[in-house]
């Protein structure tokens, strides 16, 4: 059994954690932020312009979150050292179990905070877009990456986010081609950027009579959604436009129109589709973003002036080298081979338990200790 000593060694390592956090944090100064945007909400006119109170609502909801956090640890960490006070002064073994409950809801909250520090990047605070393809193998492959469409649908739903389906092409027998979902909240594209590249799956195939094991491929692909600050210079007579009927998991507003839009950039060759409005040019509007974000990612990526000169980087989001295992047997395990972070629990992956592959990629990442694969 742990001692007191040993407790309070743990809350002398927390404590300066939580003091670190308050300034890294920044706390006076998005308390004093928050003031000023509640000040500003009051102003007449403030609604007028529905672009712009949009934005002062989500800055203040994510000013807000990070407030409360900060609170929250600062409240555990006073209830764990009165818990512990009260043990040293009863001198009773029987309340280690529930002081050392206490010093471990410390530990996880500051884990959670100093996740919320190293989401620093440009785009790391907007919504994320995340696409999904099926690898070659035909149904394995499709299913697979439905697979993967229900897993981040999970995570995102668990987490407070709001997850709409922009696309969904249908498997020839099962499960799908390919897949968009927009991830809205703070800091969405921060902590599902981890995720972006190729998925490996291997299994006992379902699909296969003689029940032979079956590797399997999906890619997803995570891009922050850009807003309307951000300009792309696509020209008309680059975009083909396609239309079709919507279908599908995506296309629960099927009508006898088509609605559902695909756009193809034709100096890059790159494609997106959208089908989760009933109107044609909703659709057509969402697409363009859609293009614009990854038209504009791919740009700075490359560091390049124009896009008409990024043909053939889409090269570079194909498949390639899988980023993790998901193993269903021999024996279970799901492994992330940029960081050496494992679970052997594959069932609550596959449900959206992620945020330990989250956490691991971002403090391995700020530490410069991503491996190449």
């Amino acid at each position: 059994m742990i001692t007191i000593d040993e407790l309070k060694m743990q809350m002398g390592g927390h404590k300066n954690a939580v003091d670190e956090l308050g300034d890294a944090l920044a706390i006076a100064a998005s308390e004093k932020r928050v003031a000023e945007l509640e000040h500003k909400m009051t102003m007449p006119g403030f609604y007028d312009d529905a672009e712009a109170s949009q934005k002062v609502f989500a800055e203040m909801s994510s000013l807000k979150g990070k407030l409360e956090r900060y609170t929250k640890l600062k409240s555990l960490y006073d209830d764990a050292e009165t818990m512990l006070l009260l043990c040293e002064e009863e001198n009773d073994p029987d309340l280690i179990p529930e002081a050392e409950s206490a010093v471990e809801a410390v530990a996880h909250a500051v884990d959670e905070l100093q996740m919320i520090t190293l989401l620093s990047g440009e785009y790391d605070k907007n919504n994320a877009i995340l696409t999904f393809h099926a690898g070659t193998g035909g149904t394995e492959a499709q299913d697979w990456a439905d697979m993967l469409f229900r897993m981040y649908n999970r995570w995102g739903v668990a987490h407070g986010y709001k997850v709409s389906t922009l696309d969904y092409q249908d498997g020839d027998e099962a499960g799908l081609k390919s897949a968009s979902i927009l991830v809205e909240g703070p800091n969405a594209y921060g902590m599902l950027k981890s995720e972006n590249g190729v998925h490996r799956l291997v299994r006992v195939s379902p699909f296969d009579s003689q029940s032979r094991r079956q590797t399997s491929f999906a890619s997803l692909e995570v891009m922050p959604e850009m807003d309307d600050s951000i300009q792309v210079d696509i020209r008309p007579e680059d975009i083909e436009m396609q239309v079709f009927r919507s279908s599908g998991a995506g296309g629960q507003h099927i009508n006898k129109t088509s609605s559902a839009v695909r756009l193809i950039h034709k100096p890059t060759g790159i494609v997106v589709s959208c089908q989760t409005e009933r109107s044609q040019f909703q659709n057509r509007d969402t697409a363009m973003k859609m293009l614009a974000s990854k038209l504009y990612q791919i740009k700075e990526q490359e560091h390049l002036d124009k896009i008409s000169d990024i043909k053939g980087v889409q090269k570079e989001i194909a498949w390639g080298h899988q980023i993790r295992s998901y193993v269903f047997m021999p024996y279970t395990m799901v492994k992330d081979h940029r960081t050496g972070y494992e679970s052997g629990n594959v069932q609550a992956v596959m449900d959206g338990d992620l945020d330990g592959f989250i956490n691991a990629y971002l403090k391995a990442a700020s530490r410069g200790e991503l491996q190449d694969v």
